[in-house]
């Protein structure tokens, strides 16, 4: 090989490998480029189940704690018969959860005992809503329309005072206002069975209440 030929191939080399070190700069450059203007990988967020809640469970005894607050109660009244006011309903049904309150007796159990009584306050028998007789106290029948009272409060009282003599000897919390408190023997009846034959001579009286029960629960949940 003359002097010419080798010069020619020694540049040769020295090209191939200059390339070679440029090609391998601009690959680590481009890598580079590409991890430091990545796109971030953004999080899916899976939507967790919501627990469902379930109903309550309906009460056997009439003494106890309610499981609605009276805005509840409210709504399930006007839900059956919205002819009625919502202000009425909600003073009505709040009237419900404090006068049980104080005696003991759950205000769940006593409102819907007052539903099924009143047609949800309907009316349409011989009690009429002038009464403020809410659960058919007195009515017995043969045209006797039943006790009357001058408010509905009074009326409402008079309703927990008689469950609760069904329900306990225990004595009461408050001036007595039920005027059929001595036709019952105290402690009588301490569950929501218990009220039929007694309260009602239907014998599904207190079937029909534990049905509003697990209506208006059912509903609330």
């Amino acid at each position: 090989m003359n002097r010419v030929a080798f010069i020619y191939a020694f540049m040769l080399v020295l090209l191939f490998l200059g390339c070679s070190s440029a090609k391998k700069a601009l690959y680590a450059e481009e890598s580079v480029g590409s991890i430091a203007f990545a796109s971030p990988r953004i999080p899916v967020n899976v939507p967790k189940e919501t627990p469902k809640i379930e109903p309550p469970a309906v009460p056997l005894h009439i003494l106890g704690k309610g499981s609605m607050d009276g805005a509840t109660l409210a709504r399930f009244l006007r839900n059956t018969n919205p002819l009625i006011e919502k202000k009425f309903a909600e003073d009505f049904a709040e009237i419900y959860v404090e006068e049980a309150a104080v005696e003991g007796v759950n205000h769940d159990v006593a409102f819907s005992q007052m539903c099924l009584e009143t047609g949800f306050l309907s009316y349409g028998g011989l009690v009429t809503p002038d009464m403020n007789n809410f659960c058919g106290l007195g009515s017995t029948g043969a045209g006797v329309a039943g006790e009357r009272f001058p408010t509905p409060r009074i009326g409402v009282r008079a309703q927990i005072q008689h469950l609760k003599v069904y329900a306990t000897g225990a004595p009461l919390k408050r001036e007595l206002v039920d005027p059929r408190r001595q036709y019952v023997s105290a402690g009588s009846a301490p569950t929501i069975d218990g009220l039929s034959g007694s309260w009602a001579s239907d014998g599904e009286y207190a079937q029909k209440i534990k049905n509003i029960l697990s209506r208006l629960y059912r509903g609330s949940f």
